[in-house]
């Protein structure tokens, strides 16, 4: 039997890479999304598939649906100056997000994954981190919404594993980046890799001494399968990210070498609650789904900046929507019942 699999999220960076995967696999998918970060761009090629239907839908709402196997609850703003924009929001989003979607796992007896994130760490005291680390994070500072929103999502997660056995995913997701990236994203890859292609000063914030670990998006969606196809017992969570870890200023140098860019490096202060450290222990990962990133830095930097050449190239030209893409907003790819 085919399996049937809901993506919240649906339009984003990991959400649109996740599309491909499991349609390629044989899924049939059904994808939701409201489009305040994610783009029609991304999912547009998969319209015309008969294993794809989007809905364009805020997962803060009640949702019904005639059957689900498994769910991959990715719905919500990820960069800072989008999840600060609408705080709010992107509360709503991360907690209703959670229990409607744990509830619709629970009606269908359905696996659910929650996207969760690295920030559930705060600034840590702990390096590398590992999945017992509880975190040092400021319930209260600018980024609260979306690292206190994640970490109350894997509270509900866990909470209804444990009072109702749901089927529980959670990965904790570190900084990910790869084409789809838009040109507003906002994180520290696409802006310096805009920045360097239009020869802009390239804007570090601190000294550039804070270190990240990047994973390229096709070894996440790998994870993801991975951890999807565990028994009900592997719950998470679990780190997923590149241990590789490197400057921000070391990145910023490897941008505009690849890019051959004249860029200039620019310093200046660091936002409030920016972690000085942040790289993944990736040995549950390892030892337990069997799963290593496979893509180096520059590899997976080198198919990112030729996505936003592209981009670039092509963002002063008149732009005719697609008849898919304009139908998918009339409705006539949202067969599911949604409830206000």
């Amino acid at each position: 039997m085919t399996t049937r699999t809901l993506i919240t999220g649906a339009a984003g960076l990991i959400g649109s890479h996740l599309c491909d995967r499991l349609v390629a696999d044989g899924h049939d998918v059904t994808a939701l999304d409201n489009f305040f970060t994610g783009s029609e761009k991304n999912i547009a090629h998969l319209l015309g598939n008969k294993r794809f239907r989007m809905v364009h839908h805020d997962v803060s709402l009640p949702l019904e649906i005639d059957r689900v196997d498994e769910i991959y609850n990715l719905a919500c703003p990820a960069s800072p100056g989008h999840y600060q924009r609408d705080p709010v929001q992107t509360v709503k989003s991360n907690v209703m997000g959670a229990v409607n979607m744990l509830d619709l796992a629970r009606r269908m007896n359905a696996t659910i994954l929650q996207a969760s994130t690295s920030e559930v760490y705060g600034d840590p005291t702990v390096h590398p981190q590992a999945e017992s680390y509880c975190g040092n994070v400021n319930p209260i500072g600018p980024r609260a919404c979306y690292d206190e929103g994640k970490r109350c999502a894997e509270t509900l997660f866990f909470d209804y594993h444990r009072r109702y056995g749901t089927h529980i995913k959670v990965p904790r997701i570190f900084n990910t980046y790869g084409p789809r990236m838009s040109l507003n994203d906002g994180r520290v890859v696409s802006n310096f890799i805009v920045q360097a292609l239009k020869d802009d000063d390239i804007t570090i914030y601190g000294n550039g001494g804070q270190t990240r670990a990047f994973c390229y998006v096709d070894d996440l969606i790998d994870a993801f399968v991975l951890l999807m196809k565990t028994p009900a017992d592997v719950t998470g969570p679990v780190n997923i990210g590149n241990p590789d870890e490197v400057s921000v200023k070391t990145l910023a140098e490897c941008i505009v070498r690849m890019t051959g860019s004249r860029s200039r490096l620019v310093y200046t202060g660091l936002p409030a609650d920016d972690p000085m450290q942040r790289c993944p222990d990736v040995s549950f990962a390892r030892n337990i789904i069997g799963w290593v990133p496979k893509v180096s830095l520059e590899d997976g930097l080198a198919r990112t900046i030729e996505h936003f050449r592209k981009t670039l190239s092509v963002r002063l030209s008149p732009i005719v929507e697609q008849p898919s893409v304009a139908r998918m907003r009339a409705g006539s790819h949202a067969t599911l019942r949604v409830c206000n």
